[in-house]
């Protein structure tokens, strides 16, 4: 319900006291400002703050001291809209507490006017949880935004978002206040407002909003899927739902991809691949640092978790990185525990939880996870990722190579995969990394002898825990869909 409907309705049930959490007061005073005659007969908006007291003030009076506010509304009441910006901060004086319950009873025998507290917090002041009607203010529309933009935009005589971005742009915006799209798009349009600098600045302003939460991180966006070796049926996957994770696919009904569950051996591309969906939808990546979570640090984890999935919504569109959920989430909900609370919470909100918050969640032994999450309809679709075979070992080569600045072109690279073979791509990243280290030790250029010789000394983990990984590899077999086009049947893996 948009915040106009939410307050009629309020005024229509002649609620005298109104909770309204927002950091944005301007927004709320021009809001309520409109509102104010639609709801009373001559009605006003008069606003109060600890400096400036009541707006218009009350007969000239002196009226900064919140207890003073109060008498003055209740004694010489204006048909319409108090706006108190301050007050929820004097709330541990019992005074001020009297004056609202005052107010309160004094409104609901004559109801002419509302008195809306607006806080930046969420809990309401348990002295008067019964008499005030909690509402909470949107974040801005899609054209609230676009006005504010071209707002900024006629300041700076000839700048103009490109065509091109201009939509992804106004989408990234989503989630920001007012104020923070004014000094996002004041940074891009002082500096030129090229395709790569105004998405950087849009993406850092909500990743400067993340860190306020403390656990979670945002992770630039510095590859897509075109540098993944192998795991072609994620990456068509992800680039056919590209256009569907747009703010004109949700208004055209089209049904917009909600989540994602890699699960598979470690080192093989999981987290990679949660990254490089980033990067190709070109939407925000945010890890959520479940061991903060579980810490303490932020309070009791259900409230910080909650609080984590409340911060991502409000800075959507995003992708939302939750790595190896077994070991967060992989409690029986029918222990009383801090894990099955946040479990619980978890399946509700990827129930309800907005169209433009996409879940990219990884998981290593994805039995221990509760059935009710790996269900159709939780995520869009499960995938495996398995060992990876002949053929993709030797795109894996060829991307590490050129990552270490050297020409695929020079290497045997069917050799070094059949030599690799039972190898994750982690592990031929560090076979890479050691043959390049050894050949700059020798003063020469990398070959495939030394990426070889690197390979002969390493164990692979399907060696080492041959046991885990079959285990892995057979539940999955058919309990999961194949991140790889072809299936890796090669013996001794």
């Amino acid at each position: 319900m948009r915040f106009e409907d939410q307050f009629l309705h309020a005024a229509r049930g002649r609620h005298p006291l109104i909770y309204l959490c927002t950091p944005e007061e301007e927004r709320v005073t021009e809001n309520l400002k409109t509102l104010a005659p639609k709801c009373f007969a001559n009605g006003t908006l008069t606003t109060w703050s600890c400096i400036r007291g009541l707006e218009p003030a009350a007969d000239g009076a002196d009226s900064r001291d919140p207890v003073t506010a109060l008498q003055q509304i209740v004694a010489k009441p204006r048909p319409g809209i108090y706006v108190m910006k301050d007050l929820a901060d004097f709330m541990d004086d019992p005074r001020v507490v009297r004056g609202l319950r005052e107010a309160y009873q004094a409104f609901c025998r004559n109801f002419q006017s509302v008195i809306v507290l607006v806080s930046p917090a969420g809990t309401l002041p348990m002295s008067l949880e019964k008499e005030l009607c909690y509402l909470e203010l949107d974040p801005p529309s899609h054209e609230e935004i676009q006005e504010r933009v071209a707002a900024v935009q006629g300041l700076y005589r000839g700048a103009a978002l490109p065509p091109e971005i201009l939509s992804q742009a106004l989408l990234a915006l989503r989630g920001l206040t007012f104020h923070e799209i004014d000094h996002v798009m004041h940074r891009v349009f002082s500096v030129g407002a090229s395709k790569d600098k105004a998405l950087a600045e849009i993406f850092a302003e909500k990743e400067r909003l993340a860190k306020k939460t403390g656990f979670l991180q945002f992770v630039p966006l510095r590859f897509d899927t075109s540098v993944v070796g192998g795991l072609e049926n994620v990456k068509d996957w992800a680039l056919k739902r590209k256009s569907l994770f747009t703010q004109e696919a949700v208004k055209a009904g089209l049904p917009v991809p909600k989540g994602i569950l890699i699960m598979g051996v470690a080192g093989c591309g999981k987290s990679l691949l949660s990254k490089a969906i980033a990067g190709l939808w070109q939407v925000p990546l945010f890890r959520l640092d479940m061991s903060l979570i579980f810490s303490g640090a932020y309070g009791s984890p259900p409230a910080a978790f909650d609080r984590a999935l409340r911060t991502v919504e409000a800075i959507a569109p995003v992708i939302l990185w939750i790595d190896e959920m077994e070991a967060s989430l992989s409690t029986p909900k029918e222990a009383a525990t801090p894990q099955s609370m946040c479990f619980s919470t978890f399946l509700t909100w990827m129930q309800e939880k907005p169209p433009l918050v996409f879940v990219a969640a990884t998981a290593n032994r994805i039995e221990m996870l509760p059935a009710e999450i790996v269900r159709k309809g939780r995520f869009d679709e499960v995938f495996f990722v398995d060992l990876p075979n002949k053929e993709e070992r030797q795109q894996i080569f060829g991307v590490h190579l050129s990552n270490n600045a050297e020409d695929p072109k020079r290497f045997d690279l069917a050799r070094l995969a059949h030599t690799t073979e039972g190898w994750s791509g982690a592990e031929i990243q560090q076979a890479v990394i050691a043959a390049r280290i050894a050949a700059k030790e020798a003063g020469r250029a990398m070959t495939t002898d030394d990426i070889w010789g690197q390979a002969y000394t390493m164990v692979p983990l399907s060696k080492t825990m041959s046991e885990q990984v079959k285990a892995i590899r057979d539940w999955a077999f058919t309990r999961a869909k194949p991140a790889s086009s072809k299936r890796n049947y090669e013996a001794g893996v």
